[in-house]
């Protein structure tokens, strides 16, 4: 079955200024194309990780990342294209589970041989949320059991001592590499989220209070009630505004109790507030990729993930949309797919087009207004 994405006449564009059917329309006629196309390595059953962005031409392949693998499952498995979900959740299993020690390697290289076997959690917060999705949609047993022994996993393998988890360890677990993240977290409970509503188990509530609480504990700023990048106190620490926005729709989107307990909710209301007044371009609508703790913008760069976290914030938020989304069209998208970024100045940074990013594109036009 191939995707069903609604196409609007320029009439009922018009007549609803909130509607993303452009979005969703360009999405579905010109993004998944490729991932089908000239993106999927079908020798391999795996995305390249990179098209240009004209004739949409693979980057030479140094390797295939785990992550990337799960990101395009989701993607196909949202998009009704079960044929297609089903190859790349057997690639998955096939190329990146560690048979021996268990879990998930971090890459394969351009033959699909075990490149970085070090052990990211995520990468294994997202091998749960697209198995979960992939479950929910196919039905899938295997898939079903594979979201729930990698979330035991996690919860066995990556503890720090306390509540918070390790970000990489090494391929035997046996080893530290990268003590608490951020980024790795937020997306562990946006896996548990989708694992929750997928399996209806109720083990999943206990760990987002977990999770939630242990990342309200080391992580906010509490003037700005922003989710800092490394646990507060660290050198070197910043604010990403695309980060606010996304823990905002995973918090107050989901009205999953855990967060509210947690102390978030009022936190990352704020957070909103402090990035999206030091955070975005006035003149643009453009999100910067980070800022320091009183505000100052200390990388201007516009990645196109941080502008569909703020288009979906802003509408979980119940804010007008409308002119965000022609901002955000008008800069980011184009005839033959999107800009990945843009300097602080508008210029294009990077013009490659990876596979990752549907991923961002389909979890921010699916919050949007029809």
């Amino acid at each position: 079955m191939q995707d069903q994405q609604p196409n609007a006449s320029p009439a009922m564009q018009s007549a609803n200024p909130e509607s993303a059917a452009p979005l969703r329309a360009h999405y579905a006629n010109i993004v998944l194309p490729i991932w089908r196309g000239p993106g999927f390595n079908a020798a391999l059953g795996l995305a390249y990780e990179a098209v240009a962005p004209g004739d949409h031409a693979p980057l030479p392949p140094k390797r295939y990342r785990a992550m990337a693998c799960a990101r395009q499952l989701f993607v196909f498995s949202e998009a009704g294209d079960l044929a297609h979900a089903a190859t790349l959740f057997e690639s998955l299993r096939h190329y990146f589970q560690d048979k021996r020690n268990g879990g998930w390697f971090y890459s394969v290289d351009a033959s699909g041989a075990p490149l970085e076997r070090q052990k990211d959690l995520y990468t294994h917060a997202f091998v749960v949320f697209a198995c979960a999705h992939y479950a929910k949609k196919s039905g899938s047993a295997d898939a079903f059991t594979l979201l729930d022994e990698t979330s035991r996993l996690v919860e066995a393998r990556f503890s720090s001592g306390g509540d918070l988890l390790n970000a990489v360890l090494a391929e035997d677990f046996g080893a530290t590499i990268e003590t608490p993240l951020q980024n790795p977290l937020m997306h562990l409970a946006e896996a548990w989220l989708a694992a929750r509503e997928a399996t209806g188990e109720p083990a999943y509530d206990k760990r987002l209070a977990q999770l939630a609480k242990s990342v309200a504990d080391a992580f906010v700023h509490e003037p700005s009630g922003s989710i800092a990048e490394l646990p507060m106190g660290t050198a070197g620490n910043r604010l990403e505004p695309g980060h606010q926005f996304e823990w905002y729709f995973l918090a107050l989107g989901s009205g999953h109790a855990a967060f509210e307990a947690a102390g978030l909710n009022e936190r990352l209301a704020r957070a909103f507030d402090f990035a999206q007044r030091h955070g975005v371009d006035e003149q643009t609508g453009g999100v910067h990729a980070a800022i320091d703790e009183t505000g100052r913008v200390i990388d201007g760069t516009q990645r196109i993930w941080a502008q569909t976290e703020y288009l979906r914030a802003l509408a979980t938020r119940g804010d007008a949309v409308g002119p965000q989304i022609e901002r955000f069209r008008a800069r980011f998208l184009h005839e033959t797919g999107w800009v990945e970024c843009r300097s602080a100045t508008g210029e294009i940074s990077r013009a490659e087009m990876p596979s990752t990013t549907p991923y961002h594109l389909a979890t921010s036009y699916a919050a949007l207004p029809l």
